[in-house]
């Protein structure tokens, strides 16, 4: 008895072009504490040593990755594309929930504090998620795989900081958890740049990665109609 030849399937790829109804953009820790000079992780720093020490991270943020940010904000935005955002947070004022890594490292961002606070050039419209965490990966403590579920994500587009701890993190979880990801190299920043390149090429299994022009493109092309937005199934 002969059998028929199952139906041939495209072949799995990480390389899937964004579904507009089924992404989300996930911008993570970009916040007054570890975003900005005079944030709780750099208060206690003489502002020589600040310099010397983070110069280059601040100006890569301000020169390169906000704008990038900002520039996919808008185009998320125009194309209904979720904006969500994570930020270091306790749940608490004294930060006895933080995470014992936390607490070893000497993080603590008070409840509702100034530092908590997305920074000014990219915060959150009124209506926009805002996920607070206590350790590096926003998917160990929040429930944010549940809350992209309900909104119905498949794909999730990540920028943000730091490249080599809470967004690789991120990636990583995402993919193990069945997300396809697209990492933004442009709209992410470590603390050198080294670090910064090191993670991108250790991550580069587990999502694709495109500058944000290159995406903000896709974007346009797929809402102006240019493209499915479905690319290979997986």
């Amino acid at each position: 008895m002969t059998h028929p030849h199952p139906p041939s399937r495209p072949p799995l790829s990480r390389d899937v072009p964004i579904t507009p109804g089924a992404s989300a953009f996930l911008v993570i820790d970009v916040q007054n504490f570890c975003a900005c000079p005079d944030g709780g992780e750099y208060r206690n720093l003489p502002a020589a040593a600040r310099e010397r020490e983070y110069g280059a991270f601040f100006a890569r943020l301000e020169t390169t990755t906000l704008p990038a940010i900002r520039r996919l904000q808008d185009a998320c935005r125009e194309a209904g594309i979720e904006v969500l955002f994570t930020v270091i947070e306790s749940l608490t004022r004294d930060g006895r929930d933080r995470s014992l890594d936390y607490k070893i490292t000497g993080f603590h961002v008070p409840r509702g504090s100034w530092d908590a606070q997305v920074v000014d050039a990219i915060r959150p419209l009124d209506d926009e998620i805002v996920l607070p965490k206590t350790s590096s990966n926003v998917f160990i403590s929040t429930n944010i795989d549940y809350i992209l579920r309900n909104l119905g994500v498949r794909h999730l587009i990540v920028a943000g900081v730091m490249t080599d701890q809470c967004v690789e993190s991120a990636v990583r979880d995402a993919c193990d958890l069945g997300y396809l990801v697209t990492l933004v190299p442009d709209a992410c920043a470590a603390k050198t740049e080294d670090r910064h390149r090191n993670s991108l090429r250790a991550i580069a299994g587990y999502c694709r990665q495109r500058d944000s022009a290159e995406l903000i493109a896709e974007i346009a092309a797929l809402c102006s109609g240019g493209g499915s937005g479905r690319g290979s199934e997986v």
